[in-house]
């Protein structure tokens, strides 16, 4: 009887901190650079660039890519696969809105399975100033929601964003 109404507390609890976890994430980052707006834009589309500005580029500069379509263009593709820090996974150009956004999917193989949106916005601000948004998400799913509620992803993972964001504004406003 006491292993029953422990088992049932604990199913209890999870049912209870299932509904009450994040369903989603969202990290979202900003600088500004010293750069007209369509040339930081035409940079940022390409998404070989990213080896260039990319924390995680760093953490494995051996890293196996492949890359198919056209870059800088919807539909293209280019897939990684490294060591523990980046993982295997793939990002794909779903959307580009001129001088404006670009949108694509990044799906995770390793070390864990999952799907996130990445979104980068290029805001002119004149004065040959652009302002750049780098916006990850996604969904949690069962049981990795219940983890976030434990885990500050943005902590985790925002630092990498503004370290990217660093590395692109000192790339750019040295050309």
């Amino acid at each position: 009887m006491i292993f029953f109404i422990i088992s049932l507390l604990i199913v209890a609890i999870i049912v209870i901190l299932n509904f009450i976890a994040p369903n989603d994430y969202i990290i979202s980052k900003s600088i500004v650079i010293d750069k007209p707006h369509f040339a930081v834009f035409d940079y940022l589309k390409l998404i070989k660039n990213q080896d260039h500005w990319s924390p995680w580029k760093k953490r494995d500069p051996y890293m196996k890519q492949e890359f198919y379509g056209v870059d800088g263009e919807v539909g293209f593709i280019a897939k990684w696969q490294g060591n523990s820090d980046v993982g295997i996974g793939e990002q794909e150009i779903t959307s580009i809105s001129k001088n404006d956004k670009i949108e694509t999917t990044l799906t995770f193989f390793k070390p864990w399975k999952s799907k996130s949106q990445s979104v980068i916005i290029t805001e002119d601000l004149g004065r040959m100033e652009t302002k750049v948004t780098w916006i990850f998400s996604g969904k949690n799913e069962f049981p990795s929601n219940v983890f976030m509620l434990f885990y500050d992803l943005d902590k985790a993972v925002g630092k990498d964003f503004e370290e990217g964001l660093k590395n692109l504004k000192a790339l750019l406003e040295k050309e």
